[in-house]
């Protein structure tokens, strides 16, 4: 014989279940977990972005692994081909060219892009919405995607690149979609790219430190003239800074060079780490370092300090255990060049001027990051 189930606390739980409102919130829980999981998968490629070591590796993560990630029936890449980085990589003796419908330079689809993604804002919709003129730009000899997203790749105020993604779901890139996430990859794919480029680079003009494997004085030479000309041009903010590790010579004296040596290595991989994507890190002679930075020089003197706070934390020990302390003193530059300005006499003045606010922080006592007086009333 059945007794009567008692009526628990549980039913009510379970009859709260079957409201609407629990029913929102059950899809709201869903959606945030679906986006977890969307940012993750992001994040991943991101990274093999970010850890690309070559133009193939970079093209490879972009073209095989965030389709199969995402499910994307294409990926399509223009780049201006007249952008000083990417020559190199898209002449045609470069050792690694993508099939034709991934990797562009035409100039109709820079064209395309610029007047699809209006004040650079990312474009989406239906392929069909594009106008006939994109549409046969982005998926010339390709089947249109149903729909697509046309993300602008930035320096400054010029678009250097789109990255155009197409999905076979009609509802996809809808237009009023957030797109925030996907704005952010694009920043992570213009900076891995610049990234890359600099590799590149080093790789085919030998300009490489064989010690730290940053860059060396020839290549950072090159990179100022590059910068100091895109700042004239588009009266840009450039920023330099002189690192210089306090004591090296009595390190030298007192450890021998091989403990120098793994001194300058661990200096120059700690200063690697604070410094930002798209910046220019070179060892300049000795036991100096010099920063190429895009921006002014409030954001210079954040980096400078952030350089200077990591390095005094490294943990160097000699034979015996005992730590050997590690500091740097860093000079600080930075101008906004007008248009009418010689790039070589900025590049001049930049180094000369973080060159002595180097000096300057020695003079003070060593371990701080300066700028001349009256440049940087909050130096640190």
């Amino acid at each position: 014989m059945c007794t009567p189930r008692p009526v628990r606390s549980t039913d009510n739980v379970t009859n709260l279940a079957q409201t609407p409102l629990s029913d929102r919130l059950r899809a709201l829980i869903d959606t945030v977990q679906h986006n977890e999981r969307t940012l993750r998968r992001f994040q991943d490629v991101e990274l093999h972005l970010i850890g690309a070591q070559d133009f193939r590796s970079f093209l490879d993560t972009l073209f095989t692994r965030l389709p199969r990630e995402f499910t994307l029936t294409s990926v399509l890449l223009w780049l201006d081909d007249r952008a000083p980085m990417l020559h190199e990589l898209l002449s045609p003796e470069a050792p690694y060219r993508p099939a034709s419908h991934q990797l562009k330079t035409a100039r109709q689809i820079g064209e395309a892009g610029a007047q699809l993604c209006k004040e650079g804002r990312p474009w989406l919709g239906k392929a069909r919405d594009m106008g006939e003129t994109a549409r046969n730009a982005f998926f010339e000899g390709q089947t249109p995607a149903a729909s697509a997203i046309v993300l602008p790749l930035t320096s400054g105020d010029r678009a250097m690149g789109y990255l155009c993604l197409g999905s076979d779901n009609a509802g996809r890139f809808a237009e009023g979609m957030a797109t925030d996430i996907l704005e952010r990859f694009a920043t992570i794919v213009n900076a891995s790219l610049d990234n890359v480029a600099h590799r590149e680079r080093l790789k085919q003009l030998g300009m490489t430190d064989a010690l730290t494997g940053l860059a060396n004085r020839r290549y950072f030479d090159e990179r100022l003239r590059e910068e100091t000309t895109r700042a004239a041009r588009y009266a840009l903010p450039v920023a330099c800074l002189f690192i210089d590790i306090d004591g090296f010579k009595q390190i030298n004296d007192a450890y021998g060079h091989p403990m120098g040596d793994r001194a300058l290595v661990h200096v120059a991989a700690c200063v690697r780490q604070q410094v930002r994507l798209g910046d220019t890190l070179a060892r300049y002679g000795g036991e100096e370092f010099a920063a190429l930075l895009q921006g002014d020089l409030k954001d210079a003197m954040v980096v400078a300090e952030r350089v200077r706070q990591a390095v005094s934390k490294l943990e160097l020990f000699d034979e015996s255990g005992t730590r050997i302390d590690l500091t740097v003193s860093i000079g600080v530059s930075a101008r906004t060049s007008k248009r009418r300005d010689d790039p070589s006499t900025l590049g001049e003045t930049l180094i000369d001027e973080a060159d002595r606010a180097m000096y300057l922080a020695k003079r003070n006592g060593r371990n701080r990051v300066r700028a001349l007086p009256g440049d940087a009333p909050d130096a640190l």
